[in-house]
């Protein structure tokens, strides 16, 4: 019987059992070093904030594994030896036919002073979660924590200790909270939220030493700007790398992360790598060739089992969307909505914000065809597949402000803010734009 061995029970590595599991008798075995079973990880901040159990966040029951025939080892994988076809643990081997790197993602340090000692952690693993509850159990204990790094990460730290009142300084390196990624209308509309949050933002500040207590302990860190100042937590959320280390002494290509083609093969037969360690060769149309997101990663443990399992099937992960919370704001992005720094010279963004709630859009288009290319939505639900629908068809500006009320997904009586952003369309293009009424039959039906 075919012996298919996963590196990794992330969402990407438990994807790709599942759906060989529905396809076929394949042996099946995950190894992780982390937990014992599959959990999600998005959901680590809710089992700090008091919301949720531990138990709560693994999707399965412990008696699933074994009932789907999918046997686990808990272990490091210290070598991967491809000519034998076996990973080396620490105390073991394990043969395969068909290996699957999933192994996810690291935090990143960039070799600050200080950053191994105790107090100074990431935000990634179940290690992680139960370090921060016994390094910040509560503001007796810790009185103050520092987090580097300015991204969804460190607002998700952030929020988790200010749920327990701990106080939280925020080291943003950018002018302007995540302006690589957002639009500066929005990344000033997170900087105030933020503040109102009772949160110390300094931005344009970066970690320049960790100082250690007679312990061995983070006390204190020193600033770029000569600050010092007193913590004994330090979150260093300075975004993830690939978790390919373990590789670099194999003939498995790596660049920043696990080289793959389209079918998510590595340059050796038989070993494929998925999820937040694989990196395409050629990017996906504006893709990144890393991407470190849950959706994309089920995505791919689906793809790379329709190929295991003779299907070959090449990843197309289609327009990118994406989701997630600033605090209480939650966010959306279908398409492409680029930066300042990052945006086409064809790329014209229209922006609303509404005048005293949290709440905006901004919609990208092309300056000269009025093509839709993308929105990011805060404080406003919108509906992923009407805006897949119309990135496919290629629609116009005037037409998704025609028909965006078609795309809300607020509950119906949540106040509805589309006639006041086509006003300011309006105003801004000289059009005469009225909204249509929203149309089950155009939201359900394709038309």
């Amino acid at each position: 019987m075919e012996h298919i061995v996963i590196i990794g029970n992330g969402i990407a590595g438990v994807s790709a059992a599942r759906h060989i599991r529905k396809l076929s008798d394949k042996k099946i075995t995950i190894v992780s070093a982390e937990t014992e079973y599959f959990f999600s990880r998005t959901a680590l901040m809710y089992v700090y904030m008091g919301h949720m159990k531990f138990k709560h966040i693994q999707p399965y029951e412990n008696w699933f594994w074994k009932k789907n025939r999918i046997d686990l080892v808990q272990g490091y994988v210290t070598k991967i030896d491809a000519n034998r076809k076996e990973i080396v643990l620490e105390n073991t081997t394990i043969s395969y036919d068909k290996l699957i790197i999933a192994t996810g993602s690291k935090p990143n340090k960039f070799g600050w002073p200080g950053q191994d000692l105790q107090g100074v952690q990431g935000l990634y693993s179940k290690q992680d979660l139960d370090n921060l509850e016994k390094n910040a159990p509560n503001k007796e204990q810790c009185k103050r924590a520092v987090i580097v790094g300015g991204g969804l990460i460190g607002i998700e730290m952030a929020e988790m200790l200010r749920s327990r009142k701990i106080p939280v300084t925020f080291l943003v390196r950018e002018e302007s909270f995540w302006n690589g990624v957002l639009p500066k209308g929005e990344s000033a509309l997170i900087n105030e939220h933020i503040e109102e949050h009772h949160i110390d933002l300094r931005l344009g500040t970066n970690l320049k030493e960790i100082i250690a207590d007679e312990h061995g302990c983070a006390k204190a860190v020193v600033t770029d700007k000569g600050d010092t100042i007193a913590c004994t937590v330090v979150g260093l959320t300075a975004g993830v790398s690939p978790n390919v280390d373990f590789l670099k002494e194999t003939d498995i290509e790596i660049g920043r992360g696990v080289l793959v083609n389209r079918f998510l093969e590595t340059n050796n037969k038989d070993i494929y790598a998925i999820g937040d360690c694989a990196e395409q060769r050629e990017a996906i149309g504006q893709r990144r060739t890393i991407e470190a997101v849950w959706y994309t990663g089920r995505m791919m443990g689906e793809t790379v089992a329709q190929t295991i399992c003779g299907n070959p099937l090449e990843y197309k992960p289609g327009h990118w969307f994406n989701s997630a919370k600033f605090l209480d704001i939650e966010y959306q992005t279908y398409g492409w909505v680029f930066s300042e720094q990052s945006k086409n010279e064809y790329e014209e963004h229209f922006h609303w914000r509404h005048a005293k709630e949290k709440i905006c859009i901004t919609i990208a288009f092309h300056k000269e065809t009025k093509q839709f290319l993308g929105i990011n939505t805060f404080g406003i639900r919108m509906r992923h597949a009407i805006f897949d629908r119309w990135l496919t068809q290629e629609k116009n500006m005037d037409y998704v402000m025609e028909y965006l009320k078609d795309a809300n997904f607020d509950p119906e009586f949540y106040k509805q803010y589309e006639s006041e952003i086509i006003s300011k369309y309006n105003a801004t293009y000289g059009t005469t734009i009225t909204a249509k009424k929203k149309s089950w039959k155009r939201i359900f039906n394709n038309v």
